[in-house]
């Protein structure tokens, strides 16, 4: 039998349209031929998924979480995609890999956008698989656009291979399956329904209830006979489009059965709305440094504040220098007996001044609030040089300065910081330290590992966590939280195949 040629592409980044951050060439990673295919160990060489097709990878593009994208640079990238998919044709399928909640300057739903084009490329009868991170949208004209798609399970997104192997799985299950050659029987029914719903990740931990059983109930219905796969997409808050909003999507071969599962899904989603709470306790950034500060002498450590209102992984543009003003503002860690790290702000002229003064030098330096000066521009730091660390494969450049208790770690370019050793490798011991304030929302695994306790700052900046003080304008009304008394909503999914006339509910 004649292996399937499939066809690998996509897009992906999360861009707060909060954030005056734009994402440039410089903000992606581009893959290409081999370098890309390599990008998938399970599509290696002898192993059972690599073996299944005929593997064409087209251009993938990634990004870390940022503002919107550059039009010229998105446009770039998708035009690659769609003269490739042209040009190496024809194939049976795709695998399209993407966040979900790109934002792209100029365009209002950038993936519909992108997979739109896929779609014209390959024409109607291959099959699009998409893989998308739980945090991403789904818009109906992207639903249309596409025949499976599947998301994360989990979050923290422990899952991310997992699932991209799960899309490619159930592409492969449906070119080979007990379909022939016929396009149109092997494409399954999609059951898609929107829930009126724009929670932050930070409030929709799957480690804990309500996200946690919603998402338990995901692979019970998958594994109904009659059902493909199954999902939950809890949406992006920090950008400003009407497609950002819950969504639920049910796939298989039974469109009723389809149907009814992706709507009780959608009410237990609705039902449980008001119970979603923040993954740890809450405060102001004076808070939280007060509880972290005055505990008792031998309190273990350290002791982690997440300074989520610039978590770079959420979108922030990752310079927002409020934070570290307020903690060089502190009279008690003007006292070096003390030992605050703060992680971090990128500002490729402060590390300059570092690097002139080396290690042991004194600075005076502007940092910080360059890109996004809304909660406060570049603030004053004058300390000293503590070290100075070459060639990080993202950062660049990395200078830490000492001004008191305060470590203020200075990159040349944007870097979250979710690991033990991005702190090691600074010179700087993380677990001895009286209070490590990072920029994230919840803690990546090992920084909830390595916190002897922590609290969530609800600090300023594009991905501001009290989404009401952002000032959303686009998204759809009525819409909870911010209607918190708006009516019972409809949750009746449209039932939806490419090539059949779509299913709509019935009016009430």
């Amino acid at each position: 039998m004649t292996r399937p040629r499939i066809a690998i592409a996509g897009i992906a980044i999360e861009s707060s349209t909060f954030s005056p951050h734009i994402s440039g060439w410089d903000a992606f990673t581009v893959r290409r031929g081999d370098e890309l295919l390599g990008r998938y160990a399970f599509l290696g060489p002898g192993t059972e998924r690599g073996d299944a097709a005929e593997w064409v990878p087209i251009l993938h593009g990634l990004a870390l979480p940022g503002g919107a994208v550059d039009p010229q640079v998105y446009r770039s990238m998708r035009d690659e995609i769609v003269h490739g998919l042209a040009a190496q044709g024809p194939f049976d399928g795709v695998f399209l890999d993407i966040h979900g909640a790109m934002s792209v300057v100029g365009i209002r739903d950038a993936e519909a956008d992108l997979a739109g084009a896929i779609r014209t490329a390959v024409g109607d009868d291959p099959l699009v698989s998409t893989s998308m991170d739980l945090h991403g949208n789904v818009s109906a004209e992207f639903s249309r656009a596409v025949d499976l798609i599947t998301c994360y399970r989990m979050a923290p997104h422990e899952d991310a291979w997992n699932t991209k192997e799960r899309a490619v799985h159930n592409l492969l299950e449906r070119l080979r399956g007990p379909y022939g050659r016929d396009p149109h029987a092997r494409r399954p029914w999609q059951a898609w329904v929107q829930v009126p719903v724009l929670l932050p990740g930070e409030k929709t931990s799957t480690r804990l209830e309500p996200a946690r059983g919603l998402y338990d109930r995901v692979p019970e219905v998958e594994a109904l006979d009659g059902v493909v796969d199954a999902a939950i997409w809890i949406g992006y808050a920090w950008a400003d489009e009407p497609r950002c909003q819950a969504a639920i999507v049910v796939t298989g071969d039974d469109a009723e059965l389809a149907r009814r599962e992706a709507e009780g899904l959608a009410r237990d989603f609705w039902m449980a709305r008001g119970d979603f709470s923040f993954v740890a306790p809450t405060g102001s950034l004076a808070e939280c440094l007060d509880r972290a500060l005055t505990r008792g002498p031998g309190a273990p450590t350290p002791f982690v504040v997440s300074d989520s209102g610039d978590n770079p992984t959420a979108g922030g543009a990752g310079d927002v220098s409020w934070t570290l003003g307020e903690l060089l503002a502190r009279p008690e860690l003007g006292d070096p007996a003390r030992t605050v790290l703060h992680a971090s702000i990128f500002d490729p002229d402060a590390v300059a001044a570092a690097v002139r003064a080396g290690v042991g030098g004194q600075v005076d330096v502007e940092v910080g609030g360059r890109v996004d000066a809304g909660p406060r521009g570049p603030v004053r730091l004058t300390g000293e040089v503590f070290s100075i660390t070459d060639d990080d494969p993202v950062a660049g450049t990395i200078a830490v300065i000492r001004s008191g208790a305060v470590h203020a770690i200075i990159t040349e370019r944007r870097k979250p910081f979710h690991l033990v050793a991005d702190f090691t490798a600074l010179g700087l011991d993380p677990h001895g330290a009286d209070v490590v304030v990072v920029k994230i929302g919840y803690l990546e695994p090992e920084l909830y590992d390595m916190a002897a306790d922590w609290l969530l700052a609800l600090t300023p900046g594009g991905v501001d966590q009290d989404l009401l003080r952002l000032g959303h304008r686009h998204i759809q009304r009525p819409m909870y939280p911010f209607d918190p008394d708006m009516a019972e909503p409809d949750l009746r999914p449209v039932v939806r195949r490419r090539g059949d006339t779509e299913r709509r509910p019935p009016t009430p």
